[in-house]
């Protein structure tokens, strides 16, 4: 495993999470890349990975912090320090528009690369068990926008490998190449109902008129898996987050189907009035980007609620 070059411009930018290193991956489409945090010292024992899919035209770089502009899933770096949690974000490959991303399943989404990314993060996976002490029954994916809709794949493709999901700004391809998923899996779904990009009520994805293939509604998005969860229809809990900010027009409500946090779950947070952009309190994009992507809710950190719903599940526990 051959370190990048890449990797002494991240180590020299990132002081939490221990190091951050590019490392190169052979695969069958070619090398691929992905970013890894490092500790000073071996852990002691087994830690949770988490995996972060950026989105289209994205980058893992970016994602984490490390580009132009505020990266709000970058938090994962505080939360990893804090919680000694293992971070791999991986590098999608480049598409027919020239754009980095996702194999996902749309399959209208014709200039999405043609690569076996579930094959490489599953390869991901095996490899940090393996050598980094990642824990197999503690595996987290975690994706923006294309980055989430492959994590919706990676959740009905290799659920094995993997104990939940979350995704922001994305749902489940209308029109799909993927297998129906089969297998029970937690999933937290983050999105605004005023996304311009990825439409709440479903329909074409789509950016500045070019379509990339059309989408599930959200609210089918979550009774997929509430009912491949066997959960029932009425929200276990339902509550509002404390508005932080009178200025932020939007506003997050949050459902949860399923009682046990150790257990099978669905979460589903909406933002009313809320674009295509992770919300975020600390990580604030700038007003030019949010007159293309739609209002950013500032209520909440996107990262700590992810980690609020992943932290409590292990495969081996869910019945």
């Amino acid at each position: 495993m051959k370190i990048a070059p890449l990797a002494l411009l991240l180590i020299a930018g990132i002081a939490t999470a221990g190091e951050v290193v590019s490392f190169d991956m052979p695969r069958p489409e070619g090398r691929r890349r992905y970013l890894m945090t490092i500790s000073e010292e071996q852990p002691a024992a087994v830690r949770p990975l988490i995996v972060l899919l950026h989105g289209h035209s994205g980058t893992a770089k970016q994602l984490l912090g490390q580009g132009l502009g505020e990266a709000p899933l970058s938090v994962w770096l505080d939360i990893a320090d804090r919680e000694g949690l293992l971070l791999i974000a991986p590098e999608g490959a480049k598409g027919s528009d020239d754009q980095q991303g996702w194999n996902d399943c749309r399959a209208e989404a014709s200039s999405n690369p043609r690569t076996d990314d579930a094959g490489f993060i599953k390869a991901l996976i095996d490899k940090a068990i393996a050598e980094q002490q990642a824990d197999p029954q503690r595996v987290y994916i975690m994706g923006m926008s294309n980055g989430g809709m492959m994590a919706f794949r990676l959740a009905a493709e290799i659920p094995e490998k993997i104990t939940a999901i979350a995704t922001v700004g994305a749902s489940m391809a209308a029109k799909s190449q993927c297998k129906e998923p089969k297998t029970k899996m937690s999933v937290l779904i983050i999105a605004g109902d005023a996304d311009p990009l990825v439409p709440y009520a479903g329909g074409q994805v789509s950016f500045y008129s070019k379509t990339r293939g059309a989408v599930v509604p959200i609210d089918r998005a979550v009774e997929i898996w509430r009912e491949l969860n066997g959960l029932a229809e009425k929200p276990t809990s339902t509550s509002t987050f404390k508005h932080r900010d009178p200025r932020d027009k939007t506003s997050a409500k949050r459902m949860v189907w399923g009682a046990d946090a150790k257990s099978w779950q669905v979460g589903l947070i909406r933002i009313a009035g809320g674009g295509h952009v992770e919300p975020s309190i600390s990580k604030r994009i700038g007003p030019v980007y949010q007159a293309i992507v739609g209002p950013q809710n500032g209520d909440f950190e996107s990262a700590e609620e992810a980690w609020a719903f992943f932290k409590d599940k292990k495969s081996a526990a869910a019945p």
